[in-house]
């Protein structure tokens, strides 16, 4: 049994830091709500439309305000109090949370203000996802265990992605999508509790210094993200794989029904098998020591990744879609969570609320337009035909990547000795 616990405790080193630890706790009961929630909507969407175009055009809702904001965000991030943003954050995703079931049980609600709504949360998580990105480094008490805390945070999402759908499939087979949109405006609560009992000291920041302009900042952050080719081969791929790898989320109950035939505790069940896959992956992730290594995952994550997708777009039994977004949900993590890890460990912290936003808008906000190219695209040639090309599209980025390779283990050696990471690595 000891042996057992001395074996994880490198896996939860980050958690040693108290800000950290209610940070984890918290933020872990907010995500099952969050991924329930997400759950419920898609699948109310189709209940009232049936439609495959609209499940593209809500996720377009949601996604738009957080890709025309994001950027603007993260230099905003770079010059306020980090924690006071992520807790006006919190409070306006729970008003829009207990909004949604407000409607949902009343039965009134329709799919304008669905699509409202979707934007409004879209707009909160542009300031809230490079918020919360750039804080973590604040919260670790030892910067050695920054590859820990991103490699947990996964493994917090994770875990919630994998209990979170399951809990809503049940739940709207048994009530409604009202109890979990409830439930998730509720569990706001735990995290912004954690981020007030924080205890941070008192340390300079951006905001101490002399303001450039915002267009300024803006550029000044494009540039350094851009010329840096590590840094610039990390989002284009991780931009890529959102674009058209990620709307297999939003045609999902169009599987769960029409090839699947099954209801929505079928797409519970798929969204949870993604879930336990990014978990697994993570759990993985934490026990290594440091960011060293972590290139060549990121190479070989979108492969995997568009193979399961391809799997997934051909089968018809939920065994085996359920073992294929398995592996989807292992490739997806390691491929962000591996990048999350690099970007953070090389970033100048000036600059770090700015390349978060743009790591942020590769990661959710190009999914924007791929929802609603993937929306508009099943309806013509299927959701299983629209899975597929998009598995294909991520391969093909793999590759690309991967002939990346040398160039960036030379730029990324010199980066990490700088930082006295190591005096010799490889990356």
């Amino acid at each position: 049994m000891n042996f057992g616990i001395e074996r994880l405790k490198p896996m939860l080193r980050a958690l040693r830091s108290r800000n950290y630890r209610l940070f984890f706790l918290g933020q872990g009961a907010s995500l099952i709500g969050t991924w329930m929630t997400q759950t419920a909507t898609i699948w109310l969407v189709y209940h009232l439309t049936g439609s495959a175009l609209m499940l593209g055009v809500v996720g377009f809702a949601n996604q738009f305000p957080n890709f025309v904001l994001t950027p603007f965000a993260g230099v905003w991030v770079d010059r306020w109090d980090r924690r006071r943003t992520i807790v006006i954050t919190q409070i306006l995703a729970m008003i829009q949370s207990l909004a949604l079931a407000f409607l949902a049980l009343t039965g009134t609600i329709e799919i304008w203000q669905i699509i409202v709504l979707a934007a409004f949360q879209g707009g909160i998580n542009a300031f809230d996802m490079p918020a919360r990105q750039s804080f973590v480094v604040k919260m670790v008490d030892r910067r050695e265990d920054l590859s820990n805390a991103i490699a947990l945070n996964s493994s917090m999402f994770s875990g919630a992605r994998l209990l979170g759908p399951a809990i809503a499939g049940l739940i709207i087979a048994a009530t409604n999508t009202g109890v979990c949109f409830l439930i998730d405006g509720v569990s706001y609560i735990a995290v912004i509790a954690g981020l007030l009992a924080m205890r941070l000291p008192p340390q300079p920041t951006a905001i101490e210094k002399p303001r450039e302009t915002l267009w300024y900042s803006l550029k000044e952050g494009f540039n350094y993200a851009f010329s840096f080719q590590p840094i610039r081969s990390i989002l284009l791929l991780i931009a890529l794989v959102s674009l058209v790898g990620m709307p297999y989320m939003t045609l999902a109950p169009i599987f769960a029904s029409q090839i699947l035939h099954g209801g929505p505790e079928t797409l519970g069940f798929l969204m949870a098998a993604s879930g336990l896959g990014a978990l697994l992956t993570s759990v993985y992730l934490s026990s290594r020591p440091s960011a060293l290594g972590l290139s060549k995952l990121i190479a070989i994550a979108p492969a995997l990744f568009g193979g399961a997708l391809i799997v997934f777009a051909l089968s018809r039994v939920l065994w085996l879609s359920m073992l294929a977004v398995l592996v989807v949900g292992m490739a997806l993590v390691l491929q962000h969570t591996s990048g999350n890890t690099v970007l953070q460990t090389i970033v100048e912290d000036d600059k770090r609320g700015r390349v978060m936003s743009f790591y942020m808008m590769a990661f959710t906000s190009t999914v924007t337009f791929g929802n609603l190219v993937a929306g508009s695209l099943a309806t013509h040639i299927g959701a299983p035909n629209t899975v597929m090309i998009g598995g294909v599209l991520c391969m093909g980025g793999s590759l690309l990547f991967t002939k990346q390779l040398p160039e960036m283990r030379r730029s990324m050696r010199v980066a990490y000795r700088r930082i006295g990471l190591l005096p010799q690595v490889d990356a």
